[in-house]
C-alpha cells in the first residue's frame, strides 16, 4: 500500500515575505524597464541631429526605495563616449526634468539619475580578437 505525501506548507511569514520580496522585484523591474525605454526614446530625439552618433540604454537598476537610478549607456562610436558622457553628466538635472515630463502619471518620485559607461560590448569585441589571434 502506497501512501500519499503531504506536501507541507511553509510557515505563512515565510510564504508571504518571499511573495513581498518577488512583488517587489517586479515591481523594480519594470519601473527600471519603464524608464530605460524614456531615455531610450529621450537619446534618441536628443543625438537625432548628431548625424553617426548614437546613444542606447543598456540597463537600468533602480534602488529599492526608487531614490537612486543607476543608467548604463551604451555609445557609438566609442571615441565619443567620453565627451558625451561628459556633456550627459553636466545635463542630468535637465534630463531627469524631461524623464519626470514623460512619466509623471506612472511615477510618484522621479529618481537621481547616475550615468555610467557600459563597454561590455567593447570588452566582448576585444575577447573575440584576442581568441581569433
Amino acid at each position: 500500500m502506497v501512501f500519499a505525501q503531504k506536501s507541507v506548507p511553509l510557515p505563512l511569514e515565510k510564504s508571504f515575505s518571499r511573495l513581498l520580496r518577488n512583488m517587489e522585484a517586479t515591481r523594480l523591474n519594470r519601473i527600471g524597464r519603464l524608464l530605460q525605454k524614456e531615455l531610450g526614446d529621450l537619446f534618441l530625439k536628443q543625438t537625432k541631429n548628431m548625424r553617426g552618433t548614437l546613444v542606447s540604454v543598456s540597463a537600468v537598476r533602480v534602488s529599492a526605495d526608487l531614490s537612486v537610478a543607476k543608467v548604463y549607456l551604451s555609445i557609438f562610436p566609442p571615441e565619443k563616449g567620453r565627451e558625451l558622457m561628459d556633456a550627459i553628466e553636466h545635463n542630468h538635472r535637465t534630463i531627469r526634468y524631461d524623464l519626470g515630463q514623460r512619466v509623471r502619471m506612472q511615477l510618484r518620485k522621479i529618481p537621481e539619475l547616475s550615468f555610467f559607461l557600459d563597454d561590455s560590448l567593447d570588452y566582448a569585441e576585444h575577447i573575440d580578437q584576442l581568441l581569433k589571434k
